[in-house]
C-alpha cells in the first residue's frame, strides 16, 4: 500500500527513483513508496524533471502541480501533488 498523506493543499507521495534506466516507466510500489524508472542521469536536475514528467503525463495533469518537497538530491523523494486525490495515485498501479 502506498504511503499517500492527504492535506489541505494537496496529496504528498513518497517515490523511489532509478535515473539511468533504459527506459521511463512506473515501476509500481516498493516499500510503501511509488517507485519510477527515468532515463536521465541524476545530475543537474535531469532525473528530477524527468520524474516529474513521468508523473505529470501519466496523471494526465500539468507539470507546475508536481512540486518535490523533499529529497531533491536523493532517491527517495516526497512529492507534493496539487489537485488529485490518493485514489488517482493508486489508479496508476491498477491501471
Amino acid at each position: 500500500m502506498l504511503d499517500v498523506v492527504t492535506t489541505n493543499a494537496g496529496i504528498i507521495v513518497s517515490i523511489k527513483t532509478q535515473p539511468g534506466a533504459s527506459r521511463n516507466r512506473i515501476v509500481g510500489e516498493y516499500g510503501g513508496r511509488l517507485k519510477l524508472a527515468v532515463t536521465a542521469a541524476p545530475e543537474k536536475g535531469k532525473a528530477n524533471k524527468a520524474v516529474i514528467e513521468l508523473l505529470a503525463g501519466a496523471l494526465r495533469i500539468p507539470e507546475s502541480s508536481i512540486h518535490i518537497i523533499s529529497g531533491e538530491s536523493s532517491r527517495d523523494k516526497r512529492l507534493m501533488i496539487d489537485g488529485l486525490s490518493s485514489l488517482d495515485i493508486q489508479s496508476l498501479l491498477n491501471p
